[in-house]
């Protein structure tokens, strides 16, 4: 391990791991909110919309807020038909109405079984294996379980089944589930610990990622999400995912 890289990367997370990183960013949508099940459910769709510019997905997370009356929990589990008409004509890039209905409908189910989000991402066979890759690819399955499903609303939730580096269910779940008291994610999970999260591979943090020789591999898919996590866990075993923070904010800064 490199010591000094170690020691450079923990200053670059205290500096960028602070509430002033809140207002600017898409998790900004779920600390509007105080209770558990408001704060997963507009941490999701803030998670799930969070593609191009930031300053658009935070005024499109807001108008759904609206659009559900301020109250996203208890729209998902009291809403009625006619209230559904509310959510007809909402648009972000290729995530529409058809999509944020089936989405809707998919939350009604699993509050009426489950008190917490967390439990749909703990839909596997045996706790004590634990891993997010079987986590997540058993969430999509469990997610489209509903009959009748729009098949386009499949492209809006990833899995490392498809090759994907599940970005921003990675970023959700870190979301709910680092625990730092340093007020800006959650740590509202207790089931799914730090280190077993991997860690979100956007534009920026792969680029600061393959300068310090995190990631090797030519492409950008799950097994590089896998590869960029174990050598954060080199640094950090217990929390690998927290140098988010700071390979994304060296790579907006333009640091490196």
């Amino acid at each position: 391990m490199d010591l000094s890289l170690k020691d450079f990367l923990d200053r670059k997370v205290e500096e960028y791991n602070r509430p002033d990183f809140i207002p600017n960013d898409p998790i900004s949508i779920p600390h509007q909110f105080t209770e558990k099940q408001d704060i997963e459910i507009m941490g999701f769709f803030a998670s799930i919309l969070a593609w191009g510019q930031r300053k658009t997905i935070i005024n499109k997370c807001n108008e759904l807020i609206e659009r559900m009356d301020g109250s996203p929990y208890d729209f998902i589990v009291n809403h009625g038909d006619e209230d559904l008409k509310n959510m007809l004509g909402f648009k972000h890039r290729t995530f529409n109405d058809t999509d944020l209905l089936y989405f809707i409908s998919f939350f009604k189910y699993h509050y009426t079984h489950f008190t917490s989000l967390e439990d749909a991402f703990l839909q596997v066979e045996d706790m004590n294996g634990f891993s997010i890759e079987e986590s997540l690819n058993s969430f999509k399955s469990y997610f489209f379980s509903l009959p009748d499903f729009p098949h386009r609303t499949r492209k809006h939730v990833s899995s490392p089944l498809q090759k994907s580096t599940c970005k921003r269910l990675n970023m959700f779940l870190r979301w709910m589930v680092r625990k730092d008291n340093m007020g800006v994610d959650f740590g509202i999970w207790d089931q799914i610990k730090p280190k077993d999260l991997i860690c979100p591979c956007d534009v920026h943090v792969e680029r600061v990622a393959r300068k310090f020789g995190f990631i090797q591999s030519d492409k950008v898919n799950w097994k590089t999400a896998i590869e960029l996590t174990d050598h954060l866990k080199e640094l950090d075993p217990a929390d690998p995912v927290k140098y988010d923070f700071a390979l994304f904010g060296l790579g907006v800064a333009g640091e490196l």
